[in-house]
């Protein structure tokens, strides 16, 4: 009898044509990543020629029993995109004439933390116990610093070999937290890219036996909390004179905070505190070089003229096609 790995890894391409194809989609609860399998006859290079496969949409939250045959991009039997299929609302924003001219730019911070299956308590964290204060963590290294770094590394290496536009990984400054980057990507490609990698981290803590976690803020108390911080920019801040045309999106986005603060994640209150890095979840700041603020534009930037701006607001769990298509809405085709 073989290896479990071995069959794993076995090549089927030298004894068949035919291919797995892993469908994937959102489920009921909005960060839920569901997939299933199913074989094709050989390889698709264009994914609008796979097939259309339904789920059953009772079970994942999305559909009444009674009519429960849901499509994988979210859709009902009749064609209608369900109510948690953000990515359909979104690809109307981004498909706007106004918005493509402009070539919105996305790079998303997206936090996590390792938690031991069992117990749901961070990795290399005492069981039962806390380790010592916050500090040596962020980018640290060392058996005593960095736990789960062999997923860290695995997750990083799949996603590019996948076709992801991962951009970096770093520890975080809670221990057992950590962040990959994604971007840039230009307009709906950042949610889609995010939502893939998320997926395939999903996959590696599975295989790795640990559980993965996008709670906003995982641990009570005088520990960060897990954001994903989404920096943007369009050709015109891009351009000379790019600077003004950032203040402006920034002023935008502040006159829309409470309704972007709705949209940027569950349990966002218990990290935007004004503490730990971030900025009152009541109030509006930004700044340069203000990691406490709302919004906050780089040094470099201010210096250029030109470039972007980070979003500090979006917490971990928050939806990329959500977000994203919030700030392209408001600052491009908004006018207050």
């Amino acid at each position: 009898m073989s290896l479990l790995s071995d069959l794993i890894n076995l090549n089927i391409s030298e004894a068949t044509e035919k291919v797995i194809a892993e469908y994937i989609w959102i489920g009921g609860s909005g960060m839920d990543i569901r997939s299933k399998a199913r074989t094709l006859p050989g390889p698709v290079t264009d994914p609008a020629k796979l097939p259309k496969w339904n789920y059953d949409g009772s079970s994942t939250g999305q559909a009444s029993g009674e009519d429960s045959e849901v499509m994988c991009d979210a859709y009902t039997p009749a064609g209608e995109p369900i109510p948690t299929n953000k990515r359909y609302n979104a690809a109307k924003v981004f498909s706007n004439p106004d918005v493509a001219a402009q070539e919105p730019w996305y790079g998303i911070e997206q936090e996590y933390t390792l938690l031991r299956k069992d117990v749901k308590w961070p990795m290399g964290w005492p069981l039962g116990g806390y380790p010592g204060p916050q500090g040596p963590y962020y980018c640290g290294n060392g058996a005593d610093k960095a736990f789960g770094r062999d997923i860290v590394n695995s997750h990083y290496k799949a996603c590019l070999y996948a076709g992801i536009n991962i951009s970096g990984v770093n520890g975080e400054v809670m221990p057992g937290q950590w962040e990959f980057q994604v971007g840039p990507a230009v307009g709906i490609s950042a949610g889609d890219e995010l939502w893939v990698a998320r997926y395939i981290l999903e996959r590696i803590t599975e295989i790795a036996g640990v559980a993965l976690s996008f709670d906003p803020k995982p641990i009570e108390g005088d520990w960060n909390g897990a954001g994903a911080h989404t920096n943007y920019s369009t050709k015109s801040m891009r351009s000379d004179g790019g600077y003004e045309v950032i203040i402006k999106a920034i002023e935008k986005l502040g006159l829309k905070h409470k309704e972007h603060i709705a949209a940027y994640g569950e349990g966002n209150e218990r990290r935007l505190t004004g503490k730990h890095e971030t900025a009152d979840i009541n109030n509006f700041l930004w700044g340069v070089a203000n990691r406490g603020a709302s919004v906050r534009i780089g040094r470099e930037t201010e210096k250029a003229g030109k470039g972007y701006f980070e979003d500090r607001r979006p917490a971990s769990n928050m939806d990329p096609y959500v977000v994203t298509s919030m700030i392209a809405e408001t600052t491009i085709l908004w006018n207050p």
